[in-house]
């Protein structure tokens, strides 16, 4: 397999769309969510979407043969919330491994078909690490400022499990994903080089944070500066912005990164904003004239798409990117 830090210097890679999306026209229910290993689990299953690598395979296998046929380079494992903070809601601690395994293994036997199909065309898996639904930055009581729900060394307990089954599982990449909280996002980090050092390996990292309204801050309150300045001490492959904004709403931030950066710059943002019914309307073809926007400007190195998005959106992305270069790096 081409080796993605010399694919990338070439080519703006095209990063896949939204899983969620995608799972929702299946319409499990709660015996399709439980499949046979948890027909007799005590909690309920239905929407723990990243349990399906494990209850319902050819679906997820499905979803990422749609996006490579779409023109993807590199597709998201089925992880997001694949922690045991993540699955602690579910009761599904005692999966953890076997979750991130399973769904990295998918994603790999779904990139070596289209690669056996397309020898030129190398694809990549990124294994996807969502920022859990606890903040490491902020109380989630009011009256309780100093109250914090989880803490770092959680966290990067938490983190590690995930990373090393990621890496078992064969990934390419690791994607930090969604970072609302840069302390959690550091917590991963920590695991990842943890991990890295132990086992005495070399795995490229993507970062993506998110600006969660027009204020162009963070949850916790960073700048697009600060939260690129909180993580640069790690050497990535990219850094870069995803989820809350549509491509339009995005684009002023990620003006602001690649001009700060020496990394590549990633973008993967919604199919525009919600709709009053929160759902996401976007066309594929708006979409990929907001995202041109980018290309002419030489904003990016990876583009792909987050809430929304189909492969129908990836394929009209793809389409517009081979024909613009990635954006230089700063020496």
């Amino acid at each position: 397999m081409s080796d993605i830090t010399n694919l990338i210097k070439n080519k703006i890679l095209v990063l896949d769309g939204a899983m969620g999306t995608m799972l929702q026209a299946y319409n499990f229910d709660e015996s399709d969510f439980r499949g046979q290993q948890f027909i007799n689990h005590k909690l309920p299953l239905k929407g723990n979407n990243d349990i399906l690598s494990i209850t319902q395979p050819h679906a997820i296998k499905e979803v990422h043969r749609k996006y490579f046929d779409a023109g993807a380079d590199i597709v998201e494992t089925n992880t997001f919330s694949a922690t045991s903070i993540g699955m602690a809601d579910y009761g599904l601690e005692d999966a953890i491994y076997q979750l991130n395994y399973q769904s990295a293994k998918l994603a790999k036997e779904a990139a070596a078909e289209y690669e056996l199909k397309t020898p030129d065309k190398p694809r990549f898996v990124a294994g996807s690490i969502g920022p859990t639904n606890r903040t490491a930055s902020l109380s989630p009581d009011v009256n309780r400022p100093e109250f914090r729900a989880i803490t770092f060394e959680e966290l990067r307990v938490a983190y590690k499990e995930q990373v090393e089954a990621l890496i078992d599982g064969g990934v390419d990449v690791l994607l930090v994903e969604t970072v609302f909280d840069t302390l959690n996002a550091k917590a991963a980090l920590f695991a990842i080089e943890e991990v890295k050092e132990e086992r005495q390996l070399e795995i490229q990292i993507m970062v993506s944070g998110t600006i969660t309204d027009a204020s162009g801050r963070t949850l916790s309150g960073q700048t697009v500066e600060a939260f690129l300045t909180s993580v640069s001490h790690i050497p990535l492959l990219s850094i870069g912005f995803n989820c809350a904004l549509g491509a339009e709403q995005l684009k002023p931030y990620l003006k602001r990164l690649s001009r700060a950066t020496k990394f590549n710059v990633s973008a993967h943002p919604n199919a525009g904003l919600p709709n009053a019914f929160g759902e996401y309307d976007q066309s594929p073809e708006i979409m990929k004239n907001l995202i041109e926007d980018y290309l002419k400007n030489g904003l990016i190195n990876i583009i792909g798409g987050c809430c929304g998005t189909t492969p129908n959106h990836i394929q009209a992305i793809a389409s517009v990117a081979n024909n613009y270069q990635p954006r230089a790096l700063k020496l």
